[in-house]
This record gives C-alpha cells, sequence and structure tokens, in this order.
C-alpha cells in the first residue's frame, strides 16, 4: 500500500472559542484564514495550520478544566524578546525564564485556556 500524506496541522478545541480566538489574533498578528463563528477559525502559520474548534455538546465533557493535554504548540521565531514583550502586552507573558537548550533559546507561555506555547530561537549561525 503505498500513500503520502499531504497536509497536517494542530486543533485546540475549547469551550472559550471566541475568547480563545481573539486571543490568537492578536499574538499571532494575522485574522483566520478559514472562519465560522463561534464553531471553527484556521490560521495559517508558515507550513502550519493552527485550528480552533468548539466541541459539540455531546463531546464538552472531554474538554473540561480537569482534562489538560500534554501537547505543546511550537513555534520557532527569529526574535525571542519581541515576541516575549509582544505577549506580555496581551497580558500572558512567558511564565520561566529563557533556557539555554542545546538547539538554542526557548521559553514557555500560555494561551487563555492554558495550553502551553513553547517559542524557541534557533542558535545565530555564521
Amino acid at each position: 500500500m503505498s500513500f503520502e500524506y499531504t497536509d497536517a496541522f494542530i486543533a485546540i478545541a475549547t469551550v472559550n472559542f471566541e475568547k480563545l480566538v481573539d486571543f490568537y489574533i492578536k499574538f499571532l498578528g494575522q485574522n483566520p484564514t478559514n472562519y465560522i463563528p463561534n464553531v471553527y477559525a484556521e490560521f495559517q502559520i508558515s507550513a502550519l495550520k493552527l485550528s480552533i474548534f468548539h466541541p459539540k455538546s455531546s463531546h464538552a465533557a472531554e474538554f473540561n478544566d480537569s482534562f489538560r493535554s500534554y501537547m505543546s504548540l511550537c513555534l520557532e521565531v527569529n526574535n525571542l524578546e519581541s515576541v516575549m514583550y509582544h505577549l506580555e502586552t496581551l497580558g500572558h507573558p512567558p511564565f520561566g525564564h529563557v533556557i539555554n537548550a542545546s538547539h538554542g533559546k526557548e521559553i514557555y507561555a500560555y494561551d487563555i485556556d492554558g495550553n502551553r506555547i513553547i517559542l524557541h530561537q534557533s542558535h545565530k549561525k555564521g
């Protein structure tokens, strides 16, 4: 059997749909490329699609406050300090200190639903 994956994206479920969409509009500095009010919003981030959806009431219990995902949205940036400042102006400053890892600098932030965002800046090459 031969097949090929044609696309991949991350989807975040939330019962705070409009607030979370507004957070990502402000954080990413762009409007959704696909938007259905209170149902679905999709952002194109480079080659990654970030989708936010409101779960149907029959599935709402799966996404209550006691459920926490182990998934993180990882975004590579070219200026970590600028993104950190941007998050502070949105009222969601990064958590902790910048970590100097073998692959570069990174810091963690959280969106309004508590989903972890890992912001990463690669070591400068040259």
